[in-house]
């Protein structure tokens, strides 16, 4: 089974803001890595903290925050952004 993926209207906003070929990398990455994974906890890392319920993935100098709902198979993007800015 693998999983789905929605993208927060927050997540849109921020893809759409960055250069074209920054947004497409990105995209890319998720179509091949998350879209049709079975574990998409093994291409990310758990974060600390207050946001101890989410998951981030490295593309480039890009980060993808994100929670995993296993009960629904669900990947639900929260925020995408540069690795300076994104954790603000």
């Amino acid at each position: 089974m693998s999983y789905s993926i929605e993208f927060t209207a927050r997540a849109l906003k921020e893809l759409r803001k960055l250069d074209k070929p920054a947004a497409l990398l990105i995209t890319s990455w998720i179509r091949k890595n998350l879209l049709t994974c079975q574990d998409p906890k093994r291409f990310g890392k758990a974060l600390k903290g207050d946001r101890n319920d989410q998951w981030r993935y490295r593309v480039g100098q890009y980060r993808i925050l994100a929670q995993i709902d296993s009960g629904k198979i669900l990947i639900l993007i929260l925020s995408i952004g540069h690795r300076k800015d994104v954790y603000r």
